[in-house]
Protein backbone atom coordinates (compact mmCIF):
# COMPACT_ATOMS: atom_id res chain seq x y z
CA UNK A 1 0.00 0.00 0.00
CA UNK A 2 1.41 3.52 -0.75
CA UNK A 3 0.37 6.29 0.77
CA UNK A 4 -3.39 8.37 -0.55
CA UNK A 5 -1.88 11.44 -1.59
CA UNK A 6 1.37 10.70 -3.21
CA UNK A 7 -0.64 12.33 -6.30
CA UNK A 8 0.47 15.84 -4.76
CA UNK A 9 3.91 15.09 -5.14
CA UNK A 10 3.91 15.02 -9.01
CA UNK A 11 5.49 17.72 -10.89
CA UNK A 12 5.83 18.75 -14.40
CA UNK A 13 9.56 18.85 -16.35
CA UNK A 14 8.87 22.36 -17.12
CA UNK A 15 8.58 23.19 -13.19
CA UNK A 16 10.95 25.63 -11.26
CA UNK A 17 12.73 24.80 -8.41
CA UNK A 18 10.51 27.48 -6.58
CA UNK A 19 7.98 24.93 -7.85
CA UNK A 20 9.19 22.26 -6.42
CA UNK A 21 9.66 23.93 -3.00
CA UNK A 22 5.86 24.76 -2.93
CA UNK A 23 4.98 20.84 -3.98
CA UNK A 24 7.79 19.63 -1.29
CA UNK A 25 5.75 21.77 1.26
CA UNK A 26 2.34 20.98 0.02
CA UNK A 27 2.55 17.39 0.06
CA UNK A 28 4.57 17.29 2.90
CA UNK A 29 6.11 13.84 1.46
CA UNK A 30 9.95 15.79 1.42
CA UNK A 31 9.81 14.07 -2.53
CA UNK A 32 8.82 15.69 -6.10
CA UNK A 33 8.03 12.73 -8.65
CA UNK A 34 8.85 14.35 -11.51
CA UNK A 35 7.15 13.24 -14.85
CA UNK A 36 6.72 13.80 -18.80
CA UNK A 37 3.80 14.55 -20.17
CA UNK A 38 2.74 11.15 -20.29
CA UNK A 39 3.17 10.27 -16.46
CA UNK A 40 6.11 8.61 -16.98
CA UNK A 41 8.73 9.27 -14.20
CA UNK A 42 11.71 10.99 -15.39
CA UNK A 43 13.50 11.91 -12.10
CA UNK A 44 12.89 12.69 -8.46
CA UNK A 45 13.34 16.19 -6.35
CA UNK A 46 14.62 15.60 -2.21
CA UNK A 47 14.57 18.31 0.06
CA UNK A 48 18.66 17.66 -0.49
CA UNK A 49 18.91 18.06 -4.18
CA UNK A 50 17.07 21.35 -3.58
CA UNK A 51 19.85 22.12 -0.63
CA UNK A 52 22.52 21.46 -2.92
CA UNK A 53 21.11 23.81 -5.83
CA UNK A 54 20.84 26.46 -3.37
CA UNK A 55 24.17 26.05 -2.34
CA UNK A 56 25.31 25.88 -6.35
CA UNK A 57 23.53 29.63 -6.66
CA UNK A 58 20.45 28.33 -8.32
CA UNK A 59 17.40 30.85 -8.15
CA UNK A 60 13.53 29.85 -7.64
CA UNK A 61 13.31 30.55 -11.27
CA UNK A 62 15.85 27.68 -12.16
CA UNK A 63 14.59 24.86 -14.24
CA UNK A 64 14.36 21.74 -11.59
CA UNK A 65 16.27 19.44 -14.47
CA UNK A 66 19.17 21.32 -13.12
CA UNK A 67 18.43 19.33 -9.78
CA UNK A 68 17.12 16.38 -10.59
CA UNK A 69 18.03 13.30 -9.82
CA UNK A 70 17.63 11.07 -13.56
CA UNK A 71 17.94 7.64 -11.47
CA UNK A 72 16.45 7.45 -8.75
CA UNK A 73 15.52 3.76 -6.93
CA UNK A 74 12.00 2.39 -7.80
CA UNK A 75 9.85 -0.31 -6.99
CA UNK A 76 7.54 -2.41 -8.92
CA UNK A 77 3.79 -2.34 -7.72
CA UNK A 78 3.70 -6.31 -6.31
CA UNK A 79 7.00 -6.24 -4.27
CA UNK A 80 5.63 -6.75 -0.57
CA UNK A 81 5.73 -4.57 2.51
CA UNK A 82 8.63 -6.75 3.91
CA UNK A 83 10.84 -6.07 0.96
CA UNK A 84 10.00 -2.40 0.57
CA UNK A 85 11.09 -1.85 4.20
CA UNK A 86 14.14 -3.52 3.82
CA UNK A 87 15.01 -1.77 0.75
CA UNK A 88 14.21 1.28 2.34
CA UNK A 89 16.04 1.22 4.92
CA UNK A 90 19.25 -0.68 3.64
CA UNK A 91 18.82 2.76 1.51
CA UNK A 92 18.61 4.79 3.72
CA UNK A 93 15.83 6.75 2.14
CA UNK A 94 12.83 7.99 3.14
CA UNK A 95 10.54 8.05 0.24
CA UNK A 96 10.51 5.02 -2.65
CA UNK A 97 8.03 5.49 -5.75
CA UNK A 98 6.19 2.70 -7.44
CA UNK A 99 6.13 2.80 -11.17
CA UNK A 100 4.83 0.09 -13.54
CA UNK A 101 6.93 -1.50 -16.35
CA UNK A 102 6.34 1.81 -18.61
CA UNK A 103 7.55 4.10 -15.96
CA UNK A 104 4.19 5.27 -15.30
CA UNK A 105 4.06 6.29 -11.68
CA UNK A 106 1.60 4.20 -9.88
CA UNK A 107 2.25 5.35 -6.24
CA UNK A 108 4.68 5.75 -3.39
CA UNK A 109 5.96 4.57 -0.35
CA UNK A 110 6.81 6.31 2.58
CA UNK A 111 9.32 5.33 5.68
CA UNK A 112 6.28 6.77 7.63
CA UNK A 113 4.21 4.30 6.48
CA UNK A 114 5.72 2.17 9.15
CA UNK A 115 4.81 1.76 12.52
CA UNK A 116 5.87 4.71 14.99
CA UNK A 117 8.95 6.30 14.05
CA UNK A 118 12.35 4.26 14.60
CA UNK A 119 13.84 5.50 17.64
CA UNK A 120 17.31 7.52 17.52
CA UNK A 121 20.26 7.37 19.38
CA UNK A 122 21.18 10.89 18.77
CA UNK A 123 21.07 13.46 21.47
CA UNK A 124 19.36 16.67 21.07
CA UNK A 125 20.36 20.09 23.58
CA UNK A 126 18.58 22.99 23.83
CA UNK A 127 20.43 26.55 24.42
CA UNK A 128 17.18 27.56 26.97
CA UNK A 129 18.96 29.85 29.09
CA UNK A 130 18.92 33.69 27.92
CA UNK A 131 16.99 36.36 29.22
CA UNK A 132 14.88 37.24 26.36
CA UNK A 133 15.49 41.39 27.09
CA UNK A 134 13.72 41.86 23.56
CA UNK A 135 10.56 40.30 24.90
CA UNK A 136 10.65 42.19 27.58
CA UNK A 137 8.32 42.65 29.82
CA UNK A 138 7.43 39.35 28.79
CA UNK A 139 10.39 37.50 29.98
CA UNK A 140 10.56 39.58 33.52
CA UNK A 141 9.07 36.27 34.87
CA UNK A 142 9.51 33.92 32.26
CA UNK A 143 11.93 32.55 30.95
CA UNK A 144 11.86 33.12 26.48
CA UNK A 145 11.44 29.25 25.83
CA UNK A 146 8.69 29.20 27.80
CA UNK A 147 6.02 31.68 26.59
CA UNK A 148 3.53 30.09 24.66
CA UNK A 149 2.54 29.99 21.24
CA UNK A 150 -0.47 27.89 20.68
CA UNK A 151 -1.53 26.86 24.00
CA UNK A 152 1.76 25.53 24.83
CA UNK A 153 5.58 26.76 25.38
CA UNK A 154 8.12 27.16 22.36
CA UNK A 155 10.19 24.67 24.17
CA UNK A 156 7.32 22.11 24.17
CA UNK A 157 6.82 22.64 20.38
CA UNK A 158 10.69 21.70 19.76
CA UNK A 159 10.01 18.51 22.01
CA UNK A 160 7.35 17.30 20.15
CA UNK A 161 8.91 17.68 16.58
CA UNK A 162 12.04 15.69 18.02
CA UNK A 163 10.11 13.37 19.08
CA UNK A 164 8.33 12.78 15.78
CA UNK A 165 11.56 12.21 14.17
CA UNK A 166 12.70 9.46 16.25
CA UNK A 167 15.02 11.69 18.91
CA UNK A 168 13.88 10.73 22.56
CA UNK A 169 16.55 11.98 24.86
CA UNK A 170 17.18 15.79 25.58
CA UNK A 171 19.55 17.91 27.55
CA UNK A 172 17.90 21.51 28.21
CA UNK A 173 21.20 24.31 28.92
CA UNK A 174 19.23 26.41 31.59
CA UNK A 175 20.27 29.98 33.47
CA UNK A 176 17.79 32.50 33.43
CA UNK A 177 14.42 31.24 35.54
CA UNK A 178 15.77 27.85 34.68
CA UNK A 179 14.19 26.25 37.67
CA UNK A 180 10.40 27.14 35.72
CA UNK A 181 11.79 25.24 32.59
CA UNK A 182 12.54 22.10 35.40
CA UNK A 183 9.42 22.56 37.09
CA UNK A 184 7.46 22.24 33.93
CA UNK A 185 9.13 19.72 32.22
CA UNK A 186 10.97 17.48 34.91
CA UNK A 187 12.35 14.16 33.41
CA UNK A 188 10.74 14.17 30.23
CA UNK A 189 8.48 11.28 31.26
CA UNK A 190 5.22 13.19 30.42
CA UNK A 191 6.38 13.50 26.77
CA UNK A 192 7.93 9.51 26.23
CA UNK A 193 11.51 10.99 26.94
CA UNK A 194 14.49 11.78 28.93
CA UNK A 195 15.30 15.09 29.59
CA UNK A 196 18.69 16.27 31.84
CA UNK A 197 19.80 19.65 32.73
CA UNK A 198 22.72 21.62 32.12
CA UNK A 199 22.82 24.62 35.11
CA UNK A 200 25.00 27.91 33.85
CA UNK A 201 26.53 29.76 36.66
CA UNK A 202 26.90 32.43 34.11
CA UNK A 203 26.11 32.72 30.36
CA UNK A 204 29.24 30.74 28.52
CA UNK A 205 27.67 30.66 25.04
CA UNK A 206 26.48 27.76 22.79
CA UNK A 207 29.53 25.85 23.07
CA UNK A 208 30.89 26.55 26.08
CA UNK A 209 27.65 25.33 27.48
CA UNK A 210 28.15 22.26 25.91
CA UNK A 211 31.72 21.71 27.02
CA UNK A 212 29.69 20.97 30.52
CA UNK A 213 27.90 17.74 29.18
CA UNK A 214 29.05 15.54 31.87
CA UNK A 215 28.78 11.55 29.19
CA UNK A 216 30.07 12.52 25.75
CA UNK A 217 27.76 11.29 23.08
CA UNK A 218 28.66 8.30 21.22
CA UNK A 219 26.68 9.98 18.05
CA UNK A 220 26.59 12.55 16.11
CA UNK A 221 24.39 15.58 18.06
CA UNK A 222 21.92 18.24 17.57
CA UNK A 223 21.60 21.69 19.10
CA UNK A 224 19.06 24.53 18.93
CA UNK A 225 18.31 27.72 20.17
CA UNK A 226 15.41 27.43 22.38
CA UNK A 227 13.83 29.91 20.40
CA UNK A 228 13.73 28.79 16.98
CA UNK A 229 10.34 27.21 15.38
CA UNK A 230 10.92 25.55 12.60
CA UNK A 231 9.49 22.74 10.09
CA UNK A 232 13.04 21.78 9.68
CA UNK A 233 12.92 17.31 10.12
CA UNK A 234 15.63 16.99 12.82
CA UNK A 235 16.19 13.24 11.58
CA UNK A 236 17.10 15.11 7.86
CA UNK A 237 19.87 17.21 9.38
CA UNK A 238 21.08 14.60 11.33
CA UNK A 239 21.45 12.18 7.99
CA UNK A 240 22.77 14.76 6.34
CA UNK A 241 25.63 15.53 8.18
CA UNK A 242 26.91 12.20 8.49
CA UNK A 243 26.53 11.22 4.95
CA UNK A 244 28.69 14.51 4.35
CA UNK A 245 31.52 12.85 7.10
CA UNK A 246 31.31 16.61 8.27
CA UNK A 247 32.60 17.38 12.26
CA UNK A 248 29.87 20.24 12.39
CA UNK A 249 27.00 21.37 9.95
CA UNK A 250 25.04 24.46 10.44
CA UNK A 251 21.86 24.89 9.21
CA UNK A 252 21.38 28.32 7.22
CA UNK A 253 18.94 30.24 6.13
CA UNK A 254 19.15 32.63 2.86
CA UNK A 255 18.82 36.40 3.63
CA UNK A 256 17.80 38.73 0.72
CA UNK A 257 19.14 42.30 0.91
CA UNK A 258 18.59 44.69 -1.68
CA UNK A 259 20.14 47.94 -2.01
CA UNK A 260 17.58 50.76 -2.81
CA UNK A 261 20.00 52.82 -5.13
CA UNK A 262 21.64 52.13 -8.18
CA UNK A 263 25.01 50.88 -8.10
CA UNK A 264 27.83 52.29 -10.30
CA UNK A 265 30.81 50.31 -10.14
CA UNK A 266 34.41 52.52 -10.69
CA UNK A 267 37.99 51.95 -12.02
CA UNK A 268 39.48 54.89 -10.51
CA UNK A 269 37.43 57.66 -11.93
CA UNK A 270 36.12 55.70 -15.06
CA UNK A 271 33.00 54.41 -14.53
CA UNK A 272 32.91 50.71 -15.43
CA UNK A 273 29.27 50.01 -15.28
CA UNK A 274 25.78 50.67 -13.33
CA UNK A 275 23.77 47.64 -11.25
CA UNK A 276 20.00 49.10 -10.60
CA UNK A 277 19.21 48.32 -7.12
CA UNK A 278 21.27 44.99 -6.74
CA UNK A 279 20.21 42.19 -4.22
CA UNK A 280 22.68 40.43 -2.60
CA UNK A 281 21.61 37.31 -1.55
CA UNK A 282 23.78 35.77 1.42
CA UNK A 283 23.59 32.56 4.57
CA UNK A 284 22.91 33.42 8.06
CA UNK A 285 22.86 31.40 10.74
CA UNK A 286 19.47 29.68 11.61
CA UNK A 287 20.90 28.80 15.66
CA UNK A 288 20.57 24.78 14.83
CA UNK A 289 23.36 22.17 14.50
CA UNK A 290 24.54 18.59 14.02
CA UNK A 291 27.80 18.02 15.76
CA UNK A 292 29.89 15.00 16.03
CA UNK A 293 30.96 13.98 19.87
CA UNK A 294 34.77 14.57 18.87
CA UNK A 295 34.26 18.18 18.34
CA UNK A 296 34.13 18.84 21.89
CA UNK A 297 38.07 18.18 22.46
CA UNK A 298 37.92 22.17 20.52
CA UNK A 299 36.01 23.14 23.99
CA UNK A 300 37.73 23.86 27.41
CA UNK A 301 35.15 22.88 30.11
CA UNK A 302 33.48 26.45 31.59
CA UNK A 303 35.08 28.56 29.09
CA UNK A 304 33.00 30.91 27.39
CA UNK A 305 32.55 29.51 23.28
CA UNK A 306 29.99 30.56 21.13
CA UNK A 307 29.33 28.46 17.88
CA UNK A 308 31.21 30.59 15.15
CA UNK A 309 34.59 29.96 17.15
CA UNK A 310 33.98 26.25 17.66
CA UNK A 311 33.30 26.10 13.63
CA UNK A 312 36.66 28.07 13.46
CA UNK A 313 38.57 25.91 16.12
CA UNK A 314 37.37 22.91 13.83
CA UNK A 315 38.12 24.59 10.51
CA UNK A 316 41.78 25.23 11.61
CA UNK A 317 42.21 21.55 12.56
CA UNK A 318 41.43 20.73 8.64
CA UNK A 319 37.95 19.67 10.03
CA UNK A 320 35.11 19.56 7.44
CA UNK A 321 32.29 22.04 8.48
CA UNK A 322 29.43 22.08 6.09
CA UNK A 323 26.15 24.18 6.03
CA UNK A 324 22.46 22.75 5.75
CA UNK A 325 20.19 25.12 3.58
CA UNK A 326 16.66 25.65 4.80
CA UNK A 327 13.91 26.24 2.94
CA UNK A 328 11.59 25.16 5.79
CA UNK A 329 9.33 27.79 7.54
CA UNK A 330 12.14 28.91 10.22
CA UNK A 331 11.13 31.49 12.98
CA UNK A 332 13.73 33.19 15.49
CA UNK A 333 11.10 33.98 18.10
CA UNK A 334 13.43 37.32 19.49
CA UNK A 335 11.14 40.09 19.46
CA UNK A 336 7.62 40.85 20.33
CA UNK A 337 6.40 40.67 16.18
CA UNK A 338 8.54 37.15 16.04
CA UNK A 339 6.29 36.28 18.80
CA UNK A 340 3.24 37.27 17.57
CA UNK A 341 3.90 35.82 13.92
CA UNK A 342 4.72 32.62 15.38
CA UNK A 343 1.21 33.11 17.14
CA UNK A 344 -0.11 33.53 14.13
CA UNK A 345 1.56 31.04 12.14
CA UNK A 346 0.76 28.20 14.86
CA UNK A 347 -3.47 28.97 14.52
Amino acid sequence: MSVNNWRNALLGSEATIGDAIHSLNRSALQIALVIDGGDRLIGTITDGDVRRGMLRGYSLNTSVREVLHHDPLVVPPDVTREVVRAIMSANRIQQLPIVGADRNVLGLHLWDEFPGPVPRANLMVVMAGGKGTRLRPLTENCPKPMLPVAGKPILEHIVERAKRAGIERFVFSIHYLGHMIEDYFGDGAAWGVEIGYLREERPLGTGGALSLLQDRPTAPFLVTNGDVMTEVGYGDLVDYHMVHGAAATMAVRNHELKNPFGVVHTNGLDITGFEEKPIVNSHVNAGIYVIDPSALDCLEQGEHCDMPTLFGRLRDQSRRTIVFPLHEQWLDVGRPDDLNRARLISH
